[in-house]
């Protein structure tokens, strides 16, 4: 089975800080097969937000990537996303289960194994940070045993997150993983983050 890759965006680590760069990540995302894109402009007000993720989701529409919003279930369901990405501190993914439509997909973020154990009703979980990052700068890695830990404490799917690169992804899908996700998806797989 492929691992699973989910690119995180991030305008403000582009060269292009625009929502132009954003769109071009999310197409070449879709070109190369990526299967998630979680649109994490959490900066944006809520107008600019839907207008972006709603261009994303035009952009994927016809292949395999889904468009997921970073914890505004809001404006996912406004923008036809294909999901939502609560936050560890936001509503629980059993909460939000009932109110969305039939096959909208729900991730949790998590940071320990009792944490993924508690998330059940999520359709994946990204757990970490799994090794040092600089998005993620003072954060103790958790660690592949930790992740390791999680994978073992729910059925649901667990990507890795947090300085995930191809030198490390086999020890990652090893501890278990499902796959992964990255603000660095491009260079994570070996490529340039600027298309």
């Amino acid at each position: 089975m492929k691992a699973i890759a989910c690119l995180i965006t991030d305008r403000r680590r582009l060269c292009d800080p625009g929502p132009e760069a954003v769109l071009r990540q999310v197409r070449r995302a879709s070109a190369d097969g990526i299967q998630l894109v979680q649109i994490r402009e959490r900066d944006l007000d809520a107008r600019t937000l839907y207008d972006l993720c709603q261009r994303a989701v035009d952009i994927v529409r016809g292949t395999a990537t889904r468009v997921i919003v970073n914890d505004r279930l809001d404006v996912a369901l406004a923008a036809n996303a294909h999901g939502v990405q609560l936050r560890g501190g936001s509503f629980p993914a059993s909460r939000v289960r009932p109110v969305v439509p039939r096959g909208f997909l729900i991730g949790q973020s998590v940071h320990s194994p009792d944490e993924a154990a508690a998330a059940g009703a999520a359709d994946f979980l990204l757990f970490g940070t799994v090794f040092a990052t600089a998005s993620k700068p003072g954060t103790s890695p958790a660690g592949l045993a930790r992740l390791s830990d999680a994978v073992r404490a729910t059925l649901v799917p667990v990507l890795a997150v947090g300085g995930v690169s191809m030198a490390n992804l086999p020890h990652v899908l090893e501890a278990g993983a499902a796959g992964f996700a990255a603000i660095s998806m491009f260079e994570a797989l070996g490529a340039p983050t600027n298309p």
